[in-house]
């Protein structure tokens, strides 16, 4: 299915990258995972009902409709672009016309990734380099201070990652990578691939 038809699929308009620059080199621009790339990995990689996955540089929400459109779980996005935000809100609206059980089951948060408080009840952080890894740290700290308050099991799904954000959490944290899946693209170029940590409970 092509992105258009897809983003018509699920009543959202999620197309196009971000036209312009950021005013902070801290954040990158917005560009959603392509619709094909998510079917490889979750084709493979399933989520419960019960999780609450957190994406963070939403951007118009593409990912948190997908995934509640494919698993039933509940999905929060972190967006600190005003404009991005409003447009994940207009698709909230349009896919949850006909969806009763989608209301209340997605939210939106307009604030920097690292002021964002982590619920109790997020469990999966999904990443596709969104940001720089000055602010990647402060929000794994963030995740681990969450953990610490309320023990669970948490997950971290990335995609694309850069080295920096690898070498952070296999050098100075207790997350373990523990799936690896590359993309048929990934031939190409290596970070065209998803890792999954998990923490370690030891």
């Amino acid at each position: 299915m092509k992105e258009s038809e897809y983003d018509k699929f699920l009543r959202i308009k999620t197309e196009g990258n971000q036209q312009g620059f950021n005013d902070s080199p801290h954040f990158h621009r917005y560009e959603p995972t392509p619709y094909a790339l998510l079917d490889q990995f979750f084709s493979r990689y399933e989520l419960d009902s019960g999780d609450r996955l957190v994406d963070f540089g939403c951007g118009k929400g593409r990912l948190n409709f997908y995934i509640h459109h494919r698993f039933s779980c509940e999905t929060a996005g972190i967006e600190v672009n005003p404009a991005f935000y409003n447009e994940a809100l207009e698709n909230q609206a349009a896919y949850e016309k006909g969806r009763k059980q989608a209301s209340g089951n997605i939210r939106f948060y307009c604030c920097a990734a690292q002021d964002y408080a982590i619920a109790p009840q997020d469990n999966r952080f999904y990443f596709f380099n969104p940001f720089s890894v000055q602010i990647f740290m402060s929000v794994i700290t963030n995740i681990l201070r969450s953990v610490e308050e309320t023990e669970r099991e948490v997950k971290l799904l990335l995609f694309f990652p850069s080295e920096d954000y690898i070498d952070f959490l296999e050098r100075r944290t207790s997350f373990e990578r523990k799936v690896e899946i590359v993309l048929a693209e990934g031939q190409k170029n290596m970070r065209e691939r998803f890792l999954v940590y998990h923490l370690s409970q030891s």
